[in-house]
């Protein structure tokens, strides 16, 4: 299964350790699904990690990038790239669908509202699934 996950829930996963999170951190670690990432959305993870809120010190920033890196898959654009996609009200949240589109991803992974909105969009369907973290792991599990 081929996954996009967005920067909330990678610090789910990594940095808060969210329970809902477990089933996938556990086809991760299996190799069940493969996630995918590219420039854009490894620099907004960069950005968030040095929040203060989060209060991270650079070393810990560092094991979170790359732990991350470690099991996520750069794949960036090789030319122009016009998918029919919906339209995010949060134009920082765009990247996501267009990376799922690219990766032919089967779901984008988030708890933002707004992506997960675009979910029932009618006229230009997202290019995959937009589920959050608990649907996730309940579909992983039955694969």
């Amino acid at each position: 299964m081929r996954l996009v996950l967005d920067t909330n829930i990678i610090f789910d996963l990594l940095h808060f350790a969210d329970p809902r999170t477990q089933p996938l951190q556990a086809a991760i670690a299996a190799g069940q699904v493969q996630c995918f990432s590219d420039s854009e959305c490894l620099a907004e993870l960069e950005r968030v990690v040095a929040y203060p809120q989060f209060g991270l010190e650079s070393g810990a920033r560092e094991a979170l990038i790359d732990a991350y890196r470690g099991f996520a898959t750069l794949l960036e654009a090789s030319g122009e790239e016009n998918y029919p996609l919906p339209r995010c009200r949060d134009p920082d949240d765009q990247k996501f669908l267009i990376l799922a589109a690219r990766c032919r991803a089967d779901l984008l992974i988030t708890r933002d509202k707004l992506l997960l909105r675009l979910a029932g969009h009618r006229q230009r369907p997202p290019p995959c699934r937009i589920v959050t973290a608990e649907t996730a792991g309940k579909l992983l599990e039955l694969s």
